[in-house]
C-alpha cells in the first residue's frame, strides 16, 4: 500500500460533533490499510468557549469566528459543516461553489427547497460532498442491510426504520436552537433525526409513494436564558405511515413501511432500529442491543427468530479484536472512514455514507409529511 494522503480538516461548527471528529481523528491509527490519514487543522465558531475547546487538540492551527475564512483557505482539503439547519444553506452553497469538499450535517437545509438549492449547487460543482449518517455502521445494521439487499425477504411486508431518544422529556431543559421553527425548521424532529431513519431505506431503494403523517408538539414552552417561559413550536415526535410500490408500474403491489422520529421516547436513551419482513424470512437490529442481530426464518413449520452475535466486524477492518463489542465512537470512526475512502476512490464495495440525493429524497417525504398533517390524509411524496 502507498503512503496514506494526508487530509487537512477545517471544523464550522464547534459544538459536540466537531468535539469527536476530533476524537475520531485522534483514534484514527485504529483503521488497517486506510488510504488517508485526517487532521482537525482549523475551526470556526461563533462562541468563544466553542472555539476554545480546540486549543487542546495539538494539529490545530487556526481558530476563528468568521466560517468564511475556512471555506476560503486553500490549505484545508475538507471542511465538516456542523450548524443549525437555517444556516445549511448559505454555507453549503458556498461551500460547494467554491469546490470545497465537505461532509455535512442533516438534514441538508431548512426546507425541501433549501435542500434542492444546495443538491442543485453540488450537482454543479466538482466538490464530494456527503452527509453525516453513522448509525449504518454498526455491525449488526450493516448485516442487515446486506441481509435485505441480498433478496433473502422474498415478497416485502413490512419495513421500520426508528431513532427515538428522550431528551426533551425534561420539560425543565432550557430552550435551544433545535426546539424553534426560526433555527430548526417547520420539519422539526424530522429535520433532526430524520435522514437516520431514511438512510437505509432510501439505499435499498424503497421509494415511498405515499405517506400519513401523525406528528405531536407535546412540549410548548420551555424557559428561555432568564428562566422565562419561551414558545417551543418545533414538532417533537412524529410517525409516518409510507406505502412503497414493489416496482415502478401503476398497479404494482405496495407494501408498508414506517419511520418514527422522537425527542420524548419514554424508556429509550439514544435507539436507533431497522426491522424488515418479508415472505421468506426478516431481519431486525437496534443499538439498545447493538451486539447482536436477529434473523427471521420458516424451519420444519415453526417460525424462528435467531440471533447472531457479529463481533467487531465492522465496514473498513480494524486492530481491534473481532470479539470485543462496538459502540457509538467506533460508528463514527467507521462513517469517516467510509466518506475519506470514497472521496479517494477506495471505499470499494463497503457501506457508504448518505448521499446529497438521498438526503433530499427523505426531505421529499417530510415535506409531503407536513402537508398530510394539515390534510388529516396520506399525501403523494412528490
Amino acid at each position: 500500500m502507498s503512503s496514506p494522503q494526508p487530509v487537512r480538516i477545517g471544523v464550522i461548527g464547534g459544538g459536540l460533533m466537531g468535539r469527536e471528529l476530533a476524537v475520531v481523528c485522534g483514534r484514527w491509527q485504529q483503521l488497517i490499510d486506510h488510504p488517508c490519514v485526517p487532521a482537525v487543522v482549523a475551526v470556526a465558531d461563533p462562541n468563544p468557549a466553542a472555539r476554545e475547546w480546540f486549543s487542546r487538540i495539538a494539529t490545530v492551527e487556526t481558530l476563528t469566528d468568521d466560517w468564511r475564512a475556512l471555506a476560503d483557505d486553500p490549505s484545508i482539503d475538507v471542511l465538516y459543516i456542523a450548524v443549525p439547519h437555517n444556516l445549511h444553506e448559505e454555507i453549503y452553497v458556498a461551500a460547494a461553489q467554491a469546490g470545497k469538499d465537505f461532509l455535512g450535517e442533516k438534514p441538508f437545509g431548512i426546507d425541501l427547497a433549501a435542500a434542492q438549492n444546495i443538491v442543485a449547487a453540488i450537482e454543479s460543482s466538482d466538490a464530494f460532498v456527503r452527509v453525516s449518517s453513522e448509525f449504518p455502521f454498526f455491525p449488526g445494521a450493516l448485516r442487515a442491510f446486506d441481509y435485505v439487499a441480498s433478496g433473502a425477504l422474498g415478497d416485502v411486508l413490512d419495513v421500520r426504520s426508528s431513532f427515538c431518544h428522550s431528551s426533551d422529556i425534561d420539560r425543565t431543559k432550557g430552550i435551544n436552537w433545535k426546539r424553534r421553527i426560526e433555527t430548526c425548521g417547520e420539519i422539526g424532529v424530522m429535520g433532526d433525526l430524520g435522514v437516520h431513519v431514511a438512510h437505509v431505506p432510501v439505499r435499498l431503494g424503497f421509494e415511498p409513494e405515499t405517506v400519513y403523517a401523525m406528528l405531536d408538539d407535546v412540549v410548548t414552552e420551555r424557559p428561555g436564558p432568564d428562566g422565562k417561559p419561551v414558545r417551543c413550536d418545533t414538532w417533537d415526535n412524529a410517525l409516518l405511515a409510507l406505502r412503497v410500490p414493489t416496482e415502478p408500474v401503476a398497479d404494482a403491489r405496495r407494501f408498508s413501511m414506517l419511520w418514527e422520529t422522537r425527542r420524548i421516547a419514554p424508556g429509550q436513551m439514544n435507539s436507533w432500529a431497522f426491522e424488515a419482513l418479508g415472505m421468506d424470512g426478516g431481519v431486525r437490529f437496534t443499538t439498545r442491543q447493538s451486539h447482536v442481530f436477529q434473523r427471521f426464518a420458516r424451519r420444519d413449520g415453526e417460525q424462528v427468530w435467531e440471533e447472531v452475535q457479529p463481533g467487531h466486524s465492522s465496514a473498513w477492518p480494524v486492530v481491534t479484536g473481532g470479539i470485543f463489542e462496538f459502540g457509538f465512537l467506533d460508528a463514527l470512526l467507521q462513517m469517516w472512514a467510509s466518506y475519506f475512502a470514497e472521496r479517494v476512490g477506495e471505499l470499494g464495495g463497503r457501506f457508504g455514507t448518505a448521499t446529497p440525493r438521498e438526503a433530499l429524497d427523505a426531505h421529499r417525504v417530510f415535506a409531503a409529511a407536513l402537508r398530510s398533517n394539515v390534510s388529516g390524509r396520506a399525501e403523494l411524496v412528490s
